[in-house]
This record gives C-alpha cells, sequence and structure tokens, in this order.
C-alpha cells in the first residue's frame, strides 16, 4: 500500500472514530497509567500554553513558545507539500501563541529531483518529512543530519510516549536521527470478525468462538439463504487478509504478520523457518480449503474488487466478514442498513481459535510501534535543539490536543488526571472534524497511543447503542487482540542485491502455492501443493533468506530490550 493511501485511511479512521461525539464534559474514565511527560495540569485546571512571556527553566532546556522560532520544512513526496503556515487554526494559534512559524519548502511535484538538487547545492530545509529506510540512511552517510540523543531526556514525550522501541529507529552508528509519525506504545489495529447480525439472530444466534462453531454456522448460513449470501467473506484474499485473519486461529500467538512478504517465516527456537513445513499454517490452510470446496467461501476471492466487496457488505449479503481492516466498510454498511431496519447491521465478535487453545492468546491481527514515516533535523538548521523542542511538544499531549480537538477553551480545557482533554459542555463535533481535514496537512509527529484513549474517553461514557461503531469494537474487542510486531521490521534485503531477488521469488512461490492450496481438491493436495512450494522456494536460495531475516530479527530484539 503507497504512503498515500496509507496516511488516507488512517485520517479516515480518525474521523470515523469521532463522528458522533456529542457534547458534554467527560469524567475521567481513562484506564492508561501512562503519565505524558510535560508540563499538564490535573483537573478541571486549564494548562499552561499561552506562550507568550518569557519562561525559564531550571534544567537547562529550552521552553517552547519563550521566543520566537522560525524553521523552513520540507516533505520529500510527489502528492505532498508543507502547507502555509497561516492556512490551518493550529498553525495560526502556534504563530499568535508560540511565536512559531514554519516556512514551506515545495517539491515542486518531482521530489527525488528536488532533494538530489538541494543535496548538491547544499542548501538543505531545516526539516524534511519523509519516509524511513534508504533515503534517510543517504542524508545520514553524508553527514546531514543532527542526532536527537542529547535532547531526549530534556525534552521527554518521544522517550516516554514510544519507550524502548524508539532503539528501532536508531542508525547503524547507534544515534537517533528520526521523529517518528503515528508511533505507539499500546496495541491498535482493526484485524477481526464482522458479523451480520440480522442473519445471526435468524439463525438462532448460535455460539461463536470456535472454528468448529465458525464450521457449522456457515454451513447454517448457506442452507438457509443458499446463493444470496456469501457465507464467509475474506476480503482481498490475495493479500490474505480475511483468510490470514483465519490462519491466526489454529495456533496460540501465532500472528498474521508471519504470511507477510516482509517475512514468510516462523519462528521457532530463535531461528526463522519455512512457512511451507509449519503444521499450523498446514492445519489452517486444510481447513480453510474446505470451506472453499464446500462454497461457504466468496469463490472468486482471489479476483474480487474492493468495489464487489463493499457492495455486498453494504447490501447485507454477507455472513461473517473478515479482514485485517473491516472497520470501515462494517461501520459504513452498519449506519445504512439501521437506517431502514433497526434490528440489522453488523457486530464484532471476539477472535475465532480452535478448541482447545486459549481464546485470550490469538491475535487475528498486528500493530508495529514505529508508525511509517519521520520527520529529520538537517545540519543546515540553526537551532536544532528549538526544533526538536517543538516536534516534542507537538507530539505530546497539547500539541495532539491542538491538532485534533482545536485549541484549548472551547471544545476542551485542561486535562484529567491520566492527561487527556476535559471535553466542555460546547464540544462542537461538526467543527471537530472540519479541524481535523483542515489540519491533516501538519500532523508530522502523530501519538496513536497517546490520540486514540484521547478519542475513547468521550465515547467510553456514551451507551453502548450511542458509541461510533467503530470505536466501540476498537475498545470492546480489537485493540486488545492485536498483537505487537514490531520485531519483525526492517528485515528486508536490498531490492537489487542477489538476496533480494530470491526474496522476490519466494514471494512469486508463496503467491502461488497459497492460493492453490486455498483451491485444493482435498487434504492431500494441499500436502501436495505445499510440498513442492517448499522444494522450489529452496531450490530458489529459501534458506539463504531465512538466516538473513534471523539475523535481522535477532538485532531487532536485541535492540528493543536495549533500554
Amino acid at each position: 500500500m503507497n504512503k498515500a493511501r496509507r496516511f488516507s485511511i488512517l485520517l479516515a479512521s480518525v474521523m470515523l472514530v469521532l463522528a458522533t461525539v456529542l457534547a458534554g464534559c467527560s469524567s475521567n474514565t481513562g484506564k492508561t497509567t501512562n503519565q505524558p511527560a510535560t508540563g499538564q495540569t490535573e483537573g478541571n485546571k486549564t494548562s499552561d500554553n499561552k506562550g507568550n512571556d518569557e519562561q525559564t527553566s531550571t534544567d537547562g532546556k529550552w521552553e517552547f513558545g519563550s521566543e520566537p522560532l522560525e524553521f523552513s520544512m520540507y516533505g520529500h513526496y510527489s502528492w505532498y507539500d508543507v502547507p502555509a503556515w497561516d492556512s490551518t487554526v493550529a498553525g495560526r494559534w502556534l504563530k499568535d501563541n508560540k511565536k512559531l512559524n514554519i516556512v514551506p519548502v515545495s517539491a515542486g511535484g518531482n521530489h527525488e529531483q528536488k532533494l538530489s538538487t538541494m543535496i548538491a547545492s547544499n542548501d538543505l530545509p531545516d526539516v524534511i518529512w519523509m519516509d524511513r529506510g534508504a533515503e534517510v540512511e543517504r542524508l545520514r552517510d553524508m553527514g546531514m543530519l543532527v542526532p536527537f540523543d542529547d535532547y531526549l531526556d530534556k525534552y521527554p514525550n518521544l522517550k516516554t510516549w514510544m519507550g524502548k522501541d524508539l532503539n528501532m529507529l536508531r542508525s547503524e552508528d547507534g544515534k537517533l536521527y528520526q521523529f517518528p509519525n503515528w508511533y505507539t506504545g499500546r496495541p491498535n489495529g482493526n484485524a477481526g470478525y464482522v458479523i451480520n447480525k440480522k442473519i445471526y439472530e435468524e439463525l438462532g444466534s448460535p455460539k461463536l468462538e470456535t472454528t468448529d462453531d465458525l464450521y457449522n454456522y456457515l454451513v447454517a448460513v448457506k442452507a438457509k439463504y443458499g446463493n444470496s449470501v456469501t457465507p464467509y467473506e475474506p476480503h482481498l484474499a490475495k493479500d490474505q487478509q480475511g483468510l490470514g485473519v483465519l490462519y491466526t486461529a489454529f495456533g496460540e500467538d501465532v500472528l498474521y504478520s508471519y504470511l507477510n512478504a516482509a517475512l514468510r517465516a516462523i519462528p521457532k527456537d530463535g531461528q526463522l523457518t519455512s512457512v511451507f513445513k509449519d503444521d499450523t499454517f498446514r492445519e489452517a490452510q486444510k481447513y480453510i480449503s474446505k470451506l472453499y470446496r464446500e462454497r461457504l467461501i466468496s469463490q472468486d476471492a482471489f479476483t474480487q474488487t474492493i468495489d464487489q466487496i463493499e457492495e455486498k457488505v453494504m447490501q447485507g449479503r454477507v455472513a461473517v466478514f473478515a479482514s485485517a481492516s473491516p472497520t470501515v466498510i462494517a461501520m459504513n454498511a452498519h449506519q445504512e442498513m439501521v437506517k431502514k431496519d433497526p434490528n440489522s447491521g453488523y457486530f464484532m465478535i471476539w477472535p475465532i481459535h480452535k478448541e482447545g487453545l486459549d481464546k485470550n492468546k490469538i491475535y487475528p491481527g498486528t500493530y508495529t510501534s514505529l508508525g511509517w514515516n519521520v520527520s529529520v533535523i538537517t545540519t543546515a538548521a540553526k537551532d536544532p535543539e528549538k526544533i526538536f523542542a517543538f516536534l516534542d511538544w507537538y507530539t505530546g499531549p497539547e500539541g495532539q490536543s491542538l491538532l485534533f480537538f482545536g485549541p484549548e477553551g472551547k471544545n476542551w480545557k485542561g486535562f484529567d488526571a491520566d492527561g487527556y482533554p476535559n471535553f466542555t459542555p460546547e464540544y462542537d463535533a461538526e467543527e471537530v472534524l472540519q479541524l481535523q481535514k483542515d489540519q491533516d496537512p501538519i500532523m508530522w509527529n502523530g501519538n496513536t497511543g497517546y490520540i486514540d484513549p484521547a478519542k475513547m474517553k468521550y465515547e467510553s461514557t456514551l451507551p453502548a447503542d450511542k458509541q461510533n461503531w467503530a470505536a466501540r469494537y476498537q475498545s470492546e474487542i480489537t485493540w486488545k487482540t492485536q498483537a505487537n510486531a514490531t520485531e519483525f521490521v526492517n528485515m528486508d534485503p536490498a531490492p537489487d542485491s542477489d538476496l533480494g531477488i530470491i526474496k522476490q521469488r519466494i514471494d512469486d512461490i508463496f503467491t502461488q502455492a497459497y492460493a492453490e492450496s486455498v483451491m485444493a481438491k482435498s487434504d492431500e493436495d494441499v500436502d501436495r501443493i505445499l510440498d513442492k512450494a517448499e522444494k522450489d522456494a529452496e531450490a530458489s536460495g529459501y534458506s539463504q533468506l531465512l538466516e538473513f531475516r534471523t539475523e535481522a530479527w535477532n538485532r531487532n530484539k536485541a535492540l528493543l530490550e536495549n533500554k
């Protein structure tokens, strides 16, 4: 998925969660024990965020807002330019109250050429917003980036909220040069199972907990509704999606990520081993193949489009909808269906598990702590520490509340004992949504671990039927059943290297074998297909790729353990 798409999806998710927030003062219902490392206040006190007077510090750090700060910023994307600072409510407020001005540098629609030109002319902007990876290391190798290590204890929001996972962003020299966006220290994600309420109730609301329960239910759906309803809709099967979710039902602590292109392996005894030989994977494929053979799964699962899937779900022609992220489609469908029939709609269930397994050790989805892109400060910056101080403030409670709920005073006032905003009786949900749309282009270092509970604080005070649909099931189910897969990031070889070529071959072999095994004629056929895939993979250098990724995995674990 390209970065623009991921960014849009993230914003859409944020807006959807807040779509039904109503006016009112929230009680202190937050459950987190994370204490933000900022100057927030408690109870109904207001925050000290005026920033108009000179502020002094006893620990030698610079106070953001104590004096004017101006720096230039460039977004290294073809689809994005840093907006004019006066074009957003947050930008104007920060300029007036914190004496901050950010000067945009445009990519001119050709970001690769723009960055190369700036490097060649030694005319870099002060801050670059960009992807993690090769380009960051390229700038670091040329000595063009400022390390953040000396700032982390002075300005501790990032360190506090991200924790030891911050070490995963360190470069080969052991230093930190990247400030992450949408990082998290808490579970998030939407993977799981959505159930058609009306169909479920018409079939007697049977138990839906185990893989046997699910099979029996799907058989009952087909017997009653025939071809008018798809018993099990797996979203885009070519990307695993709902079939990958179902794979996790067959093993405790088995992760969806094991099947992804970035891994394609099973961790065992400190080594990454072949996915094709894994007993759990084979058992899951046999179960899925049985569902497919009996026409309990969409027969066009590997060729259907998103539009076709959405149409079926929207029309209520799906009994069970599973995906790595089914919530947006399901919520939209639920809202439209209940308008016509209050007894219809969708709900989510606790993840399905094989009989005998601990249901609390089943994880249909994963998340990583690193987020998706980063801000780097270049050596062109006159005041790098002050820029970092701003970024750290921006990622903390005051900055995040400003971006999501507007300036303090109308929609929120002060923070509760857990550090989350106190929403006021004047809270305007429509205004909040518009603010988020307008300020999306300046959300450079979002703090998922803070903003998700902040959004849920008010939702949790509403009756279940009044809560935002996605927010309710995220809180009750999905956030509790997603596993941290941060240890498996950054494990790909360079695409143009020998190992990179091997990786592509393995990906091709897996993709073909995966589809063939789902559509196999028998359990024996599943074994035959996976045996052949294992043989072909070994002949293509699979063991070398596994060895490379095992070393990368062990490095990751060492970094995560290093506090």
